[in-house]
């Protein structure tokens, strides 16, 4: 939707996008580069499972009917809610309450829906 504002940025040659400067390339490596600490893709979860070299947990953090209708073969169901008593809706709350508890943690980037856009598939049950 455009506004005055964007509109007005467009005028003067500015798209948007670089309406907040893109940071130095320094300050991007180090930003980029400590994310993969704490993310880890899809497809790389996909490739250690199909390998046989699974040498981490992947847990399912949705609630139980959520991981019984589909989920990644493999992952084990623990919902957010049994991990702390506070209520959450996601794995990012999740993978903080693991840190908190002193466990190493990634979280999978994009979740179900990212696995399922890499073209992997989901399993029914428990």
């Amino acid at each position: 939707m455009e506004t005055a504002g964007s509109l007005a940025v467009e005028a003067r040659g500015v798209s948007t996008v670089r309406q907040v400067p893109a940071a130095r390339a320094d300050l991007a490596l180090a930003h980029f580069a400590g994310k993969a600490a704490f993310e880890t893709d899809c497809a790389d979860v996909h490739a250690a499972f199909a390998s046989g070299k699974v040498d981490f947990v992947l847990l399912d953090v949705r609630g139980p009917d959520a991981y019984r209708k589909g989920h990644i073969a493999g992952a084990i169901s623990i919902p957010r809610r049994t991990i702390s008593e506070e209520a959450c809706n996601g794995a990012t709350k999740a993978a903080a309450e693991l840190a908190r508890l002193g466990r190493p943690v990634k979280e999978m980037i994009g979740g179900i829906t990212g696995w399922l856009d890499e073209g992997s598939g989901l399993v029914q049950g428990r």
